[in-house]
């Protein structure tokens, strides 16, 4: 099984890209969140072409990726799920909860530390939310959060199939929970207490520092919760809130070759402010 899941890696992480995708976007297309106020087709090129950039390039300079790391640390016995005697069941469960604390907390570094807030910032110029939001990141950013897990992979010692779950919903729940789609408030109540919803993570993407800086989960809710990182709901409600950052306001700015450049500009703005 794990020999399959190894070989096949590329295509079960595209398969569940293209399936989630679809139904987030005809989800959207029947019963949008919030009205979009920027041109849906030049975001789209703009995102997608921002993930396929991201895509190609992790490939061609971190062939192995956290996979890889996997595979080594799982062959030697290396890093703390494998130095404790568990059923594989509950190392996979473990690594899979591990690795989603260490992007908790590298997400909340991009936004603390400014050498990492000037790639992150590209995610949060996009003056809409939906679904193809989840894939909109530098790749610098991309390449940075590859090492970051790689090295975390290492150390919790993450089986191989745990690293492919967590690869797989990591893309899943980032476009679900960055979907403009319309859930019925008690089934969100419900579910942000599961995983992280689209009403809790669009809080995330505020142009208010104070919200912006909050709600840094992407699959697990519990660690803004239990870390004093929640928000529950934006002072302007969500039919009110402006999305975006504030020294970027400008939908002509934000292209795709724009947007590749922009952390490398004098002023890229500021995550706390």
């Amino acid at each position: 099984m794990t020999d399959f899941i190894i070989g096949n890696t590329a295509a079960i992480r595209l398969a569940f890209f293209l399936g989630v995708f679809g139904l987030m976007a005809l989800w959207e297309l029947i019963a949008p969140r919030r009205p979009l106020g920027v041109s849906k087709p030049v975001r789209w090129y703009t995102n997608l072409g921002l993930v396929s950039i991201d895509s190609v390039l992790s490939r061609v300079l971190i062939p192995a990726q956290a996979i890889g790391v996997a595979v080594f640390v799982e062959g030697r016995g290396v890093g703390i799920l494998n130095a404790l005697p568990l059923p594989q069941w509950t190392a996979i469960l473990f690594g899979v909860v591990a690795l989603d604390f260490v992007i908790y907390l590298q997400h909340a570094m991009f936004h603390a530390i400014p050498a990492f807030w000037r790639f992150h910032m590209v995610h949060h110029t996009d003056l809409d939310v939906d679904t193809t939001t989840g894939v909109r990141f530098h790749p610098v950013e991309i390449l940075l959060s590859m090492g970051i897990k790689m090295g975390a992979v290492a150390v919790v010692g993450a089986p191989v199939v745990a690293v492919v779950v967590f690869e797989v919903l990591l893309n899943v729940t980032s476009m679900f929970n960055h979907g403009n789609v319309r859930l019925e408030k008690r089934l969100d109540e419900v579910l942000r207490f599961l995983v992280v919803t689209p009403e809790m993570h669009r809080v995330h993407h505020s142009v208010i520092g104070k919200e912006h800086n909050s709600n840094f989960g992407f699959n697990l809710p519990w660690w803004d919760r239990l870390l004093g990182t929640y928000r529950a709901q934006p002072e302007a409600g969500h039919e009110g809130m402006a999305i975006g950052l504030g020294p970027f306001r400008d939908s002509k700015a934000l292209t795709l070759p724009r947007l590749l450049i922009l952390p490398f500009t004098k002023r890229p703005g500021k995550a706390m402010y």
